[in-house]
């Protein structure tokens, strides 16, 4: 068990590309007696080409991807509305809110039950948008990124391939996120300032113009950047581990109902990492967006070094648990439509035959 644990941590996803290459050559010199796999490609699937509804990076794979994104991010982050509004509220009004179960307590004294679902629709909508551009844009930055390095760069770096893709499409998808976000908090945070979207996005600009939906995009992306690049980068150095040293069959034999489940065992590994990379900016979206005039070094000065981590332990369970939702669905989505899903990458013939470890 100790030795798979230490396997598994070894294979990191912020390994250096030469360190792993010289793992690899290790394993497949002890193994040269043995038969040569199949090449296994980061933009190629394992199952024939004909059972697939669309080819591999074709509009309607992208399309596709990004309905799977809208899925994904849409209904999870709207079915922990509860929570992430008691997280907000912890956040920017820790004396009030002192704890999960406080907080819960507190809002229902006040509000009733239908007080924790405040701020369900711009939450629906933005991360319905963010879904859409976080995961198709991924696909789209993963290929052409991949294309540029060559295959075998590609497999080489792959860990900042992963890292490249996400950062530039969480880009675009916090642009798309900004405005029901601002929403949101405005909603969560503010008693009384309004109920629903129909009531605080008039009133935001009438206030101060289309700023107030934009001001917080740059801590927005200092917090999902940095989130989303540990969300795809760990969950696919994750599954690669799983795969390699965790299941005890190659993934090419395992039935979709147990790939599935590998895809969820990784996503909360990932979501973990994620919840704690990103608390600090999140912090500062929450209370910059429920203040006036505010900016987010302001923010974070006042704050402080201790009060920037206030409502992690809720933000943990929360992104866990959704990061996790969500590759399981984004997969099932690929699996509902015969998209292809490429399997975890092997070194490429010609880089083996280069290091001499073909026969």
């Amino acid at each position: 068990m100790f030795s798979t644990v230490a396997q598994v941590a070894r294979v990191n996803p912020f390994s250096a590309p030469h360190f792993q290459l010289g793992q690899e050559n290790v394993t497949l010199r002890k193994n040269s007696t043995a038969q040569v796999q199949p090449v296994r490609r980061l933009a190629a699937a394992a199952v024939p080409e004909e059972e697939y509804s669309c080819a591999y990076g074709s509009g309607k794979f992208f399309a596709l991807c990004g309905f799977g994104g809208i899925i994904s991010c849409g209904t999870t982050h709207t079915a922990v509305v509860p929570l992430d509004l008691v997280k907000c509220r912890i956040q920017v009004d820790p004396q009030k809110y002192k704890s999960i179960f406080n907080g819960f307590s507190v809002t229902l004294k006040e509000d009733g039950v239908r007080g924790l679902a405040k701020g369900w629709a711009p939450t629906f909508i933005g991360y319905s948008m963010q879904g859409l551009c976080k995961f198709g844009f991924y696909e789209v930055f993963k290929i052409l990124y991949s294309n540029m390095l060559g295959e075998e760069n590609a497999y080489l770096w792959r860990t900042s391939l992963y890292l490249a893709a996400s950062a530039s499409a969480e880009f675009f998808a916090d642009i798309a996120l900004a405005p029901m976000e601002a929403a949101k908090v405005r909603i969560q945070t503010q008693p009384g300032y309004a109920n629903t979207l129909r009531q605080a996005a008039p009133k935001m600009y009438a206030e101060e113009g289309i700023w107030a939906f934009y001001k917080g995009v740059a801590p927005l992306w200092m917090r999902q950047i940095p989130y989303t690049m540990m969300k795809f980068a760990c969950f696919e150095r994750t599954v690669e581990a799983l795969y390699k040293y965790v299941v005890p069959k190659p993934r090419s034999e395992c039935t979709k109902g147990e790939q599935l489940v590998v895809t969820f065992v990784a996503g909360y590994i990932a979501g973990v990492f994620c919840a704690i990379v990103s608390h600090p900016a999140d912090s500062v979206v929450s209370v910059l967006n429920k203040e006036k005039g505010s900016t987010a070094v302001e923010v974070l000065k006042r704050l402080g070094p201790k009060g920037v981590w206030k409502g992690l332990t809720a933000r943990i369970i929360m992104i866990g648990t959704l990061t996790a939702l969500q590759w399981f669905i984004y997969d099932s989505v690929k699996v509902y439509f015969r998209l292809p899903r490429p399997p975890p990458p092997d070194m490429p013939e010609s880089l083996k035959k280069k290091l001499g470890l073909t026969q």
